[in-house]
C-alpha cells in the first residue's frame, strides 16, 4: 500500500502544476498504524514531486485508542505538526452507543499526553446524542478545555442506515435523535466556545486565533486538492474526482500505471452550488462580487430573489455585499444552502 500511495504521488504530479503545497492531510481510515519510516517516506515522496512551502501543515487523524505515549512521542519526532483526535464524548455510555473502540480514561489520558508533545491539536465532539443532558455536555466541554486544546470540531449525531444504533432506536432500546435537544446543545457549544476565545469560523468548526484548520479552510474556500490513495477525492475547479474504494483494486491498478479514478465534469450550476455550500457555512460568506465575476449577472439576480425571504426570516445578513448566517440561521445552514442551489 505504501508502495502505492508513493507511486500515485508520481503519476497525478502535472495535476497541481505549480501550485504550492501548504497543506498535507493523512485521513480518512487509521493512517496512526503507519510507523514514522513510513510516514517520512510518504512525505520525501511529496517534496520529490510536489512544491511544498517551508511550513506546511501537516496533520494526521487518530484515534484515543492508537495514542499510546510512545506512539505520540513517535509522532512528534515526525513533520506531523497538527493532531486531529476523535474523542466524540468523554462519558461511557455515549462511547459504546456510539460503538468506539476507545473508553474515558483513554481519552483522557491520551489528551493529556499529547497536549505536552503537541500544540496544535484539533479533538472531535458529537452533540445530540440520545439521553444526553445539557450538564454531560458542558462537561464535555469543559474537559476539553481543561487540556488548553485549541480547536473542536463538533457535529450533530446523525444516525446512518444499517448501524447497531440505528438498529437499536428501531428496537426502542435507545431514543431517536432530538433535533430540539441538538439545536439546545449547539447553542450552549457556541456560548460556550466563545467564552473561551474560540472563534467559530465555520458552522461545525472552532478554533482559537492562529489554530484555524488552514485545511478545511481550503476546501471551504474552493482551492484545488489532491486525494491519494483508495476513496480519496480529489477537486479541480471544473471536475470532481474520486479513486475506487477497493484496496486490491487499487494496487493493481497502480502497479500498471493506471489511475484508478472516476471523474465528474462539474457544469455552471454545480460549480456555484459547490461555492453557496460551502461559503454559507463559514464566517467569510458568500460574495456577491465574486459570483457576478465567476458566474454572471443571472446567477446574482437568482441568490438576490432567493435571499430575500431569508433576509425576512433574519437567518441570513447581508454585508460588505457577502451574504452570511446570522446566529439563527447557523443551525439551518445546510436548508438555507439548498434553498440557493441551482438545479
Amino acid at each position: 500500500m505504501i508502495n502505492a500511495l508513493q507511486k500515485e504521488l508520481q503519476l497525478r504530479q502535472a495535476e497541481l502544476g505549480n501550485t504550492m503545497v501548504e497543506t498535507i492531510y493523512f485521513g480518512g481510515g487509521t493512517p496512526s498504524v503507519l510507523s514514522l519510516d513510513e510516514i517520512n517516506e510518504i512525505l520525501q515522496t511529496v517534496q520529490q514531486y510536489y512544491t511544498v512551502s517551508e511550513a506546511p501543515e501537516i496533520t494526521l487523524e487518530a484515534n484515543p485508542d492508537d495514542l499510546t505515549e510512545a506512539k505520540i512521542m513517535e509522532l512528534s519526532k515526525s513533520p506531523i505538526n497538527r493532531l486531529s483526535i476523535g474523542i466524540q464524548s468523554f462519558f461511557e455510555e455515549h462511547l459504546i452507543l456510539m460503538n468506539r473502540a476507545h473508553n474515558s480514561e483513554e481519552a483522557k489520558k491520551c489528551l493529556a499526553i499529547a497536549a505536552q508533545y503537541f500544540d496544535n491539536i484539533t479533538i472531535d465532539l458529537i452533540y445530540g446524542i440520545p439521553d444526553m443532558t445539557m450538564e454531560e455536555w458542558k462537561t464535555n466541554m469543559e474537559t476539553v478545555f481543561s487540556y488548553g486544546i485549541n480547536h473542536i470540531s463538533s457535529y450533530a449525531l446523525t444516525v446512518e442506515p444499517k448501524t447497531a444504533l440505528e438498529k437499536f432506536i428501531r428496537q426502542g432500546k435507545y431514543k431517536d435523535v432530538s433535533e430540539e435537544d441538538s439545536l439546545a446543545h449547539f447553542n450552549v457549544l457556541v456560548e460556550e466556545t466563545q467564552k473561551q476565545g474560540f472563534v467559530h469560523y465555520e458552522i461545525s468548526n472552532f478554533g482559537k486565533q492562529d489554530y484555524f484548520s488552514k485545511h478545511n479552510t481550503s476546501y471551504w474556500k474552493g482551492a484545488s486538492y489532491v486525494g491519494i490513495g483508495p476513496s480519496a477525492h480529489s477537486f479541480q475547479k471544473e471536475t470532481r474526482s474520486w479513486n475506487v474504494s477497493n484496496n486490491a483494486k487499487y494496487i493493481k491498478s497502480i502497479e500498471e500505471n493506471k489511475l484508478p479514478l472516476t471523474t465528474e465534469k462539474l457544469s455552471k450550476d454545480d460549480q456555484y452550488n459547490e461555492y453557496i455550500m460551502t461559503g454559507l457555512r463559514t464566517i467569510w460568506g458568500i460574495s456577491l462580487d465574486y459570483i457576478q465575476k465567476e458566474f454572471g449577472e443571472n446567477y446574482v439576480h437568482h441568490t438576490k430573489k432567493i435571499a430575500k425571504a431569508h433576509l425576512e426570516e433574519k437567518t441570513i445578513q447581508v454585508i460588505e455585499n457577502t451574504i452570511k448566517t446570522t446566529q439563527k440561521g447557523k443551525f439551518l445552514c445546510d436548508g438555507i444552502a439548498a434553498d440557493f442551489f441551482k438545479v
